[in-house]
């Protein structure tokens, strides 16, 4: 029972939970840049270059009849997406933090010794 009860313990620490919720996001931010690529940016912006080609789908776009460049181009519009976006969380995350170092603290309290010599300096000058 000593494993089983390991497990748990390292199954359910945070750092493992947050990570099989980012695993889960990610592929879902996978598909969405996908849809994004095929659905909106070739359409808009590789369409002359497809009609051009007498091609519809990017990924038809070949070379030599055997090399899909097109689904290359795809997959490289596509990280280029994700580590776009990536970037500015991180930044605006480092921002957010910069913000959270940057607040002064309050000064500390002088330490009884500090106050006693305080009263003893005023005295002497008086």
């Amino acid at each position: 029972m000593g494993m089983i009860k390991e497990f748990k313990e390292f199954a359910m620490k945070g750092n493992v939970v947050d990570l099989a919720v980012g695993v889960i996001i990610g592929g879902a931010f996978g598909k969405i840049v996908s849809s994004f690529i095929e659905d909106v940016i070739t359409p808009l912006l590789l369409k002359p270059a497809l009609d051009a080609a007498h091609l519809t789908k990017l990924a038809d776009l070949t070379i030599f009849g055997t090399v899909k460049y097109g689904n290359f181009l795809s997959a490289v519009i596509n990280f280029l997406i994700v580590a776009f976006v990536l970037f500015m969380i991180i930044k605006g995350m480092n921002a957010a933090k910069k913000k959270e170092e940057a607040a002064p603290s309050a000064p500390p309290a002088p330490t009884a010794t500090e106050v006693l010599l305080t009263e003893i300096r005023d005295a002497l000058k008086k």
